[in-house]
């Protein structure tokens, strides 16, 4: 149960740290939703450091939606070389053409449409229309799963869907009217810079004091994750068709 003043005292709290202690991002410093949802799509299953280089480089080669659209397949892929996933980038470009098309190289301005595009689900959508169009809606990621789980104590596995629905509800009764997007950069990043999985910082953290992990010293546990089932190894024949130096390929979809 959380009272009336962690409500409140909860979000200024975590913008102050995150305006002291966040890191200086690119796509933090626009409104522009084109290249907050380029950033958002690379950061999937990417760190930081390794999506950067990508995101500059989708940006000089394609400086708007429409650039993005108008683009070959092939130029996108070759671009997106070395990030994985590779749907991703094939989602982009389907996005970007949809935007382009129709809604005329526009952005969809709320949470409820966003979530109408391709390859865009609830947290992505969230991003955007907290970070672009100030709409208070939160975001929910491994991140602000841990922060949530071990503040307030929220032993329930995170796999499961009434959990999820659990966090999420959270999550918006603390997003504030008020700067909510500041505070959806703020959680994800306390999560991301002080409440670690491995080594968080209690000894400084504003929240040590009504923080049950750190009471409980359960830190290790939350949140709680069911154990993945184990991987299965699989055997596979291929063939490699060669012509003197030449080697036989097909282009896959």
């Amino acid at each position: 149960m959380i009272t009336d003043e962690i409500e409140k005292k909860f979000p200024k709290e975590l913008i102050n740290w995150y305006l002291k202690n966040k890191r200086e991002l690119p796509w933090r410093e626009t409104k522009d939703p084109y290249p907050i949802w380029l950033s958002e799509i690379i950061l999937q299953q990417t760190r930081v450091q390794q999506g950067l280089p990508y995101y500059f480089s989708f940006l000089n080669a394609f400086p708007t939606v429409n650039h993005l659209a108008k683009a070959s397949e092939k130029d996108i892929l070759s671009l997106w070389q070395g990030l994985g996933y590779y749907s991703r980038a094939r989602n982009l470009h389907k996005t970007a053409q949809i935007i382009a098309t129709t809604y005329k190289g526009n952005f969809p301005d709320s949470y409820a449409s966003l979530l109408d595009l391709k390859g865009v689900g609830p947290y992505t959508a969230a991003a955007i229309a907290s970070f672009a169009y100030k709409e208070q809606v939160a975001v929910v990621d491994g991140n602000v799963y841990r922060v949530l789980a071990r503040i307030f104590g929220i032993y329930e596995d995170i796999t499961l869907n009434t959990t999820k629905k659990t966090f999420a509800a959270l999550a918006q009764q603390l997003i504030p009217k008020k700067d909510p997007d500041l505070y959806n950069q703020a959680i994800m990043e306390f999560g991301a810079l002080h409440c670690t999985p491995a080594d968080p910082k209690c000894s400084t953290c504003a929240f040590a004091r009504i923080c049950v992990a750190n009471a409980t010293g359960d830190q290790r546990v939350l949140p709680v994750k069911a154990k993945q089932k184990a991987k299965q190894e699989r055997y596979l024949h291929y063939f490699m068709i060669r012509c003197g130096n030449s080697v036989l390929m097909k282009e896959g979809k």
